[in-house]
């Protein structure tokens, strides 16, 4: 794990609910792409249920965080692209059953008009800062 330092709320700007503005780490940077709700044989897990897509998706970072010697301890920012913004609570959920409140990362949330397949409810992206 990384020495992280979390600032939810800077002087002057308006405390964060579910993220903390601020980020510091130093380590070893790690990018993960975004990811969606596939399974390892590529298959879709929660066609229409934006609750499994999301727990598939923070599985799906947690074997890429393990991959690179991090785990979600490291993460400074997540960025989640949804196709609805009502599928944030279930979003925040599984984010939740990987991330205390006391280590939220860095965050924005995006809603977009579709994903790389129609499918596709919820992607995940991750910055994360390792130690070396």
């Amino acid at each position: 794990m990384s020495d992280l330092t979390r600032i939810p709320a800077p002087d002057g700007v308006a405390a964060a609910a579910q993220y903390s503005h601020v980020v510091v780490g130093t380590g070893r940077f790690v990018a993960i792409a975004g990811q969606l709700a596939l399974d390892e044989r590529r298959r879709l897990v929660g066609e229409g249920d934006p609750a499994a897509q999301a727990r598939q998706v923070f599985e799906n970072l947690r074997r890429c965080l393990a991959a690179a010697g991090a785990t979600f301890d490291d993460v400074v920012k997540l960025t989640y692209f949804v196709t609805d913004m009502a599928h944030m609570p279930a979003v925040r959920a599984a984010r939740a059953e990987h991330i205390p409140d006391d280590r939220l990362p860095a965050a924005s949330a995006v809603q977009v008009a579709a994903l790389v397949r129609p499918e596709f409810l919820i992607e995940v992206e991750a910055f994360a800062v390792a130690a070396p």
